[in-house]
């Protein structure tokens, strides 16, 4: 899904929702944007709610109707928030980004559709499968020794993987170990607000 400028929509949002903007550089700028700016517009609950959605969105890089359809899902469920970042977190491309496997997660679904991962030894070319406890997800065969498997050995040690992820650096591979868990005020967007932009 092609995104467009990425600094703009950031702003736009309020929030670093693009690895790109998730530096100490644009958070100056961001800052001083914000001082000298003479007139801030207050945004209704409709816009504000909006905003939310479109925060988590963007963070996952999904169209609006991919995002829909997970959002779809979640409301059946006892806990729509949990389910919906649930769903979303266990997605393989994220999977990949979360354990350093990939330096973005628009590198994690452009290379796992290009078939450079396997899953439980196998290869997959589909970056929005859905992982699960237990699975191992890892560079194929020789493919982990080339320039890009060798930089993400070294991501992996100096970047933190979340709980529900075991990563192993000298494998190039990381095992679903738990459950994403979800709390508000964690992430950039509030699932909560998402879900009822949804259901208004």
């Amino acid at each position: 899904m092609k995104i467009g400028p990425k600094y703009k929509i950031a702003r736009r949002l309020g929030a670093p929702i693009f690895e790109k903007t998730q530096t100490a550089k644009y958070g100056l700028s961001l800052a001083r944007k914000e001082k000298t700016a003479k007139f801030k517009r207050q945004k209704s609950e409709y816009g504000q709610a909006l905003n939310e959605k479109q925060k988590a969105r963007f963070s996952y890089g999904m169209s609006e109707r991919q995002f829909k359809s997970y959002v779809d899902k979640a409301a059946k469920a006892a806990n729509p928030s949990l389910k919906l970042f649930q769903l979303l977190e266990s997605r393989l491309d994220n999977a990949l980004f979360r354990s350093g496997l990939a330096k973005t997660r628009a590198q994690a679904r452009q290379l796992a559709s290009h078939g450079h991962f396997n899953v439980n030894g196998k290869r997959v070319t589909v970056p929005s499968i859905q992982v699960k406890v237990g699975d191992v997800v890892g560079w194929r065969g020789s493919e982990r020794l080339n320039q890009l498997g060798a930089d993400s050995a070294e991501r992996m040690k100096a970047q933190a993987a979340p709980a529900w992820l075991e990563a192993s650096a000298e494998k190039r591979e990381a095992t679903v170990v738990g459950e994403p868990a979800y709390a508000k005020g964690e992430q950039v967007f509030d699932l909560g607000t998402v879900i009822g932009f949804y259901n208004r």
